[in-house]
């Protein structure tokens, strides 16, 4: 009896199927690793812009204590303002040189704009870790006096401070009815 040997393709078409399948299985997984760096890359793109922005909004400046005003009773006007400022928890050193301070008036005119630079004359430094510098810095903290103001009584104005970095800091005040020599405003 003769045998046919039939050429039987089963076994390399089940070879072939393996190939294709391990091939399909090296691609997916290259992909899925770029993917997934390209995705932690994103990530953390996306978190530096986070904490980016949430630094630039963020005021790094606040009052300790009260706004005191001081007046002329003579001329019945306010004549300047008197606070302090300490750094907001968590906030870098502010240099106070180029920090800018405006105080606008009721009709939004300007009275003053400067930086503190002018105001450090009557200013005074608390808690400060060694000779005071421009820098306000943690556990520090800085009076200011700013002087010249002629406002009148029951007039609004605001006082804002820009730091260099993050968000200015205003204060809405308002001149009381009657003028004293020293005056809580805020």
């Amino acid at each position: 009896m003769r045998l046919k040997m039939f050429k039987d393709e089963r076994a390399f078409t089940g070879l072939e199927a393996a190939i294709v399948l391990i091939a399909f299985v090296t691609v997916a997984a290259v992909f899925s690793y770029v993917m997934l760096g390209a995705g932690f890359f994103a990530t953390q793109k996306g978190q530096e812009v986070v904490h980016t922005g949430v630094k630039q909004v963020t005021t790094s400046l606040e009052l300790a204590g009260s706004v005191i005003g001081e007046g002329n009773t003579t001329t019945n006007k306010l004549t300047g303002v008197k606070f302090t400022l300490q750094l907001a928890s968590g906030a870098e050193p502010i240099d106070l040189s180029k920090t800018v301070v405006v105080v606008y008036t009721g009709d939004g005119g300007r009275v003053v704009e400067n930086t503190l630079d002018n105001f450090y004359t009557s200013s005074s430094w608390f808690n400060a870790e060694t000779t005071p510098d421009d820098y306000l810095e943690v556990l520090e903290k800085v009076e200011i006096h700013i002087t010249g103001l002629t406002l009148d009584p029951n007039e609004e104005f605001m006082v804002e401070i820009k730091p260099p970095a993050g968000a200015s800091y205003p204060m809405e005040l308002t001149v009381p009815a009657n003028i004293d020599d020293v005056m809580v405003l805020l």
